[in-house]
């Protein structure tokens, strides 16, 4: 994947000190008329969510609302929602917005914001007086958030789940365990065995705890589980048909997880790859936290026809593809970590491995999202080998990293790698060890694409994704057929190779030659970049004039290109079940055109 693009989104209240606009309420609507409780919805580590309820206790309506804190140093707010929040040093205030000052007896309303560090408000005021919060008892806090349950001996019909412990500054209860949602069950112990399932069946499971007045605290990060058996699991020998959803994809692509429901392709799919966390530090890390969890969706473009609340714990793409999987539950998704403008990371990364891999799992299983992701996938594309930087951590720096990668996250996830398909004698595939580290993964998306391109901005012009190579092509190895067959000779097995479908196209201006090897100019004009365009753009811009080499090239104007179309992926995808290979892969879903022709081609071309 030579191209790379990402819009970085900050849409957020960025709250800054500022002392002294808030001033108090008047005395007279003070302490006993209303109380203010505080609850951490949520919890990452470095930072938190947390949520004030103000309630109007009184007889008398409440017309306005000041709430006041002291957070210990290092602890800070960050954003806010509902709310005017500012501060002093480490005294906040949070003041009424203008249509939800007003409160008449017995309502309350709701603020929330985002936090940096981990301490909890002390010294709390409500317009001047005491909070009292709680519902029962002056200071009586809601519960924290049980641990994300762990899961143990899965049957056809059933699971075992086990917890740690909530705390409550007054006694925890009891717990509400919730399958998908819904309470199924409200025990005394921290474990808890769910029967009645359905085989080969996922769910998700979080947990909830509730202290001795009955108050409900912020429910836990969630579980995946799915029963062993049933006939929803993929026979054997299936074939693996993967996609990569990128994450900037949802700004100017304006393509969203819905597109792939309404697009047919949702049910063409096994995988689906979520693109790109980054490396950084020698760490996994979430890019985009807008477009990740954040972004808010309305009604039309979520899968689930529901708006997202500005409460929920969980938005954006990631509680998008949780809802793509409640309505296509064959689908896995796996967080792809790297790709082109991030894989200068990596060598940090293999320096100290098991702390990479540690890094990679909380991220991936991270509270909030832990039901989403079922494995990781791993884009270093050049490794011990030169970029868009160099890399000279060594040939066997790759094998070490897949080997920590297995041994953190286990046999239950799934653990890949996007690679170079160079198959030039002493290229990128010769510069690590793949061979061995086949051993520690369940497939390669070799990225059999993007050989050849306006990068050599006078040409010759080539197809980017040759199958075979061909009578004068630039570059000897630089082709599909030798890439793999070089993977296989280093002791790749055939069912771990996935074939690479770019659902774009390259190409050249200047070119007065029809056929394959003419000279250029430079870039052909793209709508994102220039020389690359979309199959979905190029499919009726400048349509196909010929074939090389398995894949379609078209002449029009002074402009040369060579994209993939439905035909010559059918042919590419029985080269590959001739190849006894594992599957096809392609980036990227937005290239594909509205009814899903090019996912449907791959789809059609495996069966």
């Amino acid at each position: 994947m030579r191209f790379r693009h990402r819009v970085a989104a900050g849409i957020a209240t960025l709250v800054l000190p500022f002392a002294g606009l808030v001033g108090l309420a008047n005395p007279a609507q003070a302490a006993t008329s209303a109380t203010a409780t505080y609850v951490k919805t949520q919890d990452w580590g470095s930072g938190f969510e947390g949520k004030w309820t103000v309630k109007n206790t009184g007889t008398t309506s409440l017309s306005s609302w000041t709430v006041e804190w002291d957070f210990p140093a290092g602890t800070s707010v960050t954003s806010a929602w509902d709310a005017d929040v500012t501060s002093s040093g480490t005294h906040w205030t949070a003041k009424n917005k203008s249509w939800n000052g007003t409160l008449a007896p017995g309502a309350s309303v709701s603020f929330g914001f985002n936090g940096a560090g981990s301490g909890s408000p002390a010294n709390c005021k409500l317009n001047g007086g005491s909070c009292d919060g709680g519902s029962t008892n002056p200071g009586d806090n809601p519960p924290s958030a049980p641990g994300t349950p762990s899961a143990s001996d899965v049957t056809n019909t059933s699971v075992k789940l086990s917890w740690s412990a909530a705390t409550d500054d007054k006694g925890v209860k009891n717990y509400d365990v919730l399958r998908d949602g819904a309470k199924v069950a409200t025990v005394t112990a921290t474990s808890y065995t769910d029967t009645g399932l359905t085989a080969g069946t996922d769910y998700s499971y979080t947990v909830q705890a509730r202290d001795t007045a009955d108050q409900l605290g912020p429910v836990g990060g969630a579980r995946a589980v799915r029963t062993t058996g049933g006939t929803t699991e993929p026979p054997t020998g299936d074939k693996v048909k993967l996609g990569y959803f990128t994450e900037w994809g949802v700004y100017g692509r304006n393509y969203h997880v819905k597109n792939l429901v309404t697009s047919g392709t949702a049910s063409k799919i096994t995988h689906i790859n979520y693109a790109f966390g980054n490396v950084k530090n020698g760490q996994c890390t979430v890019d985009d936290t807008y477009a990740a969890y954040d972004k808010a969706y309305t009604a039309d473009q979520s899968v689930s026809g529901q708006a997202d609340t500005w409460d929920q714990p969980l938005r954006g793409n990631f509680n998008q593809l949780r809802q793509l999987k409640a309505k296509y539950p064959h689908i896995k998704v796996l967080y792809s970590f790297g790709g082109w403008t991030y894989s200068g990371g990596f060598g940090q990364a293999a320096q100290n491995a098991a702390a990479f891999a540690r890094s990679c799992k909380q991220v991936v299983e991270d509270p909030r999202w832990a039901d989403v992701f079922d494995g990781i996938d791993i884009d270093w594309e050049y490794p011990n080998a030169c970029g868009l930087t160099c890399d000279n951590s060594g040939p066997a720096a790759f094998r070490t990293l897949m080997q920590a990668l297995r041994a953190e996250f286990g046999q239950n996830y799934l653990v890949t790698a996007a690679i170079t398909a160079d198959g030039s004698n002493g290229g990128k595939i010769d510069a690590a060890d793949y061979g061995g580290a086949a051993q520690y993964l369940d497939w390669y998306n070799v990225m059999t694409y993007d050989y050849f391109g306006a990068f050599n901005a006078q040409g010759p012009t080539a197809p980017h994704s040759p199958l075979t190579s061909y009578p004068g092509i630039p570059q000897a190895g630089f082709n599909s057929a030798d890439a793999i067959a070089k993977l296989k000779a280093k002791g790749v097995p055939s069912k771990k190779l996935l074939l690479g479908i770019g659902f774009y196209g390259r190409g050249w201006t200047g070119v007065t030659q029809s056929a394959p090897g003419g000279t250029a100019t430079g870039a052909a004009p793209g709508t994102y970049e220039a020389g690359i365009e979309d199959y979905k753009v190029l499919k009726n811009s400048c349509p196909a004039t010929g074939t090389i080499a398995g894949t379609a090239y078209a002449h029009c104007g002074s402009n040369w290109w060579s994209y993939d179309t439905p035909a010559t992926i059918n042919s590419k995808m029985a080269w590959a079940k001739s190849q006894g290979l594992g599957g096809a892969f392609y980036w990227e879903f937005s290239g594909d055109t509205a009814n899903g022709e090019l996912a449907s081609a791959v789809d059609a071309g495996l069966k």
